[in-house]
C-alpha cells in the first residue's frame, strides 16, 4: 500500500488506472489529499471554497461503483480542483468579487460536468482574483495565493489556486482558464505544465456565455479552457474528457481529429518549432532571459526538431487588441449589473 505522500505525488493516469483495478480506493486516495490539504492550506490558500465532505461522500460512490462492476470513468477517484471562475453545481462561487460572495450556482459547467462524469471528485473552488481580471491572485474576500516554491513570492495568476494545488500535490490535476495568461503564468511560475487550448475546444456554458452573471460573462470572447497538471500525459487525460463540441456553447469546436491521450507519445523530430525571447519589442528581466535561453538550448539538442529563432514581431497586433477588447463597458458587464449592489465597474 504507498503512502499518503506517495499517493498526493501520483499522475492522474496512474491513480485512475490503479483505482479502477481496484489495487487502491478512492476514498483512501481522498483522504491522503484532504490530510496534505489540511496541512499546507494555512500557508498556501490555494482553495478558497474547499468542500471536504462533498468529496468523501463522490468518493464513496466511485467505491460502490467500482464495487459493482461499473464503469468508473477515465478519471475515476481523480482529486480535483476547479477554478472559482467555473460553476459547480451546488458549491460556492464567489469569483473573488464581493458582488458573489454567497453566489451558489445550480448547474455545472460544462468542464465541471464533463470531469465528474468522467470519475473525477471535486476537491473545492480555487482561489483567483476578482473576476480573473489579473495575473496575481488578489481578491477583497480570501487570503492571496502564495507560491509553493517561495511564500514571499507570486504564483501569477489567474489561475493561481489551481497551481499551487496541483504542484504541491492537492490533487494532480485542476481546472484552468486562459485569456491572456492565466493558465500559462501559473503554469510557468510553479512548474507545471499548463495549456491555453484553442477558443472552444473546451466548451463554456454557462460560465462566461451567460449574460445574468454580469463581471464573469465579460470573457466570452477572450476565455480558454485548459488544464493545470504536473506532467503532459495528465494534461491530455483532461483534455480527452473536457473536449468537445456542446450546443450551449456557440464557439465550439467539432472533435478533434487525434487521440488526446495518444498526442504526448513519441518525439517531435522534423517539426520546425519557432521561438522569439521578447517579440521582437518587450522588455525581459536579464535572467529570465538566461534562463529559458539555456532551456531553448536542451531542446534543441534533445528534440531533434528544427528551431528557428524570431526577433521580430508587431507590436501593435499582439498589443491593440487586447487592451481595447476586454475594457468595453459591455464587457465588463456593467450595462445590466445589479443596481443593488453598490459596486462600480472598474478595472482591476
Amino acid at each position: 500500500m504507498p503512502s499518503n505522500n506517495e499517493i498526493c505525488l501520483m499522475e492522474a493516469v496512474e491513480l485512475a488506472g490503479r483505482v479502477r483495478e481496484g489495487e487502491l480506493s478512492p476514498v483512501e486516495v481522498v483522504d491522503a489529499v484532504l490530510e496534505r490539504m489540511e496541512a499546507l492550506e494555512p500557508r498556501l490558500h490555494a482553495f478558497c471554497t474547499p468542500t471536504p465532505e462533498l468529496a468523501r461522500e463522490e468518493a464513496k460512490r466511485v467505491e460502490e461503483k467500482i464495487a459493482s462492476d461499473e464503469e468508473a470513468g477515465p478519471l475515476a477517484g481523480v482529486p480535483v480542483g476547479i477554478k472559482d471562475l467555473h460553476a459547480a453545481k451546488g458549491i460556492r462561487m464567489t469569483m473573488g468579487s464581493r458582488a458573489y460572495e454567497d453566489f451558489v450556482p445550480d448547474e455545472d459547467d460544462v468542464a465541471v460536468e464533463r470531469l465528474k462524469g468522467a470519475g473525477a471528485i471535486v476537491l473545492g473552488k480555487t482561489n483567483v482574483p476578482e473576476f480573473g481580471y489579473s495575473g496575481a491572485s488578489d481578491n477583497p474576500i480570501f487570503e492571496s495565493t502564495t507560491n509553493p516554491w517561495d511564500t514571499n513570492l507570486t504564483l501569477g495568476g489567474s489561475s493561481a489556486g489551481s497551481a499551487a494545488a496541483v504542484a504541491t500535490g492537492m490533487g494532480p490535476i485542476a481546472l484552468g482558464s486562459d485569456g491572456g495568461g492565466s493558465v500559462r503564468i501559473p503554469a510557468s511560475f510553479c512548474g507545471l505544465f499548463g495549456m491555453k487550448a484553442s477558443m472552444g475546444r473546451v466548451p463554456l456554458y454557462p460560465g462566461c456565455r451567460d449574460e445574468s452573471r454580469p463581471g464573469m460573462s465579460s470573457w466570452e470572447s477572450l476565455e480558454h479552457i485548459g488544464p493545470l497538471s504536473r506532467t503532459v500525459r495528465d494534461g491530455a487525460l483532461m483534455l480527452s474528457v473536457m473536449a468537445g463540441p456542446d450546443d450551449r456553447d456557440r464557439h465550439s469546436l467539432p472533435e478533434a481529429n487525434f487521440d488526446w491521450t495518444q498526442a504526448p507519445e513519441g518525439g517531435v523530430q522534423g517539426l520546425r518549432i519557432a521561438y522569439s525571447p521578447d517579440w521582437g519589442y518587450a522588455a525581459v528581466d536579464p535572467e529570465v532571459r538566461r534562463v529559458v535561453g539555456e532551456a531553448v538550448k536542451v531542446f534543441e539538442e534533445a528534440s531533434g526538431a528544427q528551431w528557428k529563432r524570431h526577433t521580430r514581431a508587431s507590436r501593435t497586433r499582439t498589443t491593440t487588441s487586447w487592451r481595447t477588447s476586454p475594457w468595453t463597458p459591455t464587457s465588463w458587464g456593467c450595462a445590466s449589473w445589479p443596481r443593488s449592489s453598490g459596486t462600480r465597474c472598474r478595472r482591476t
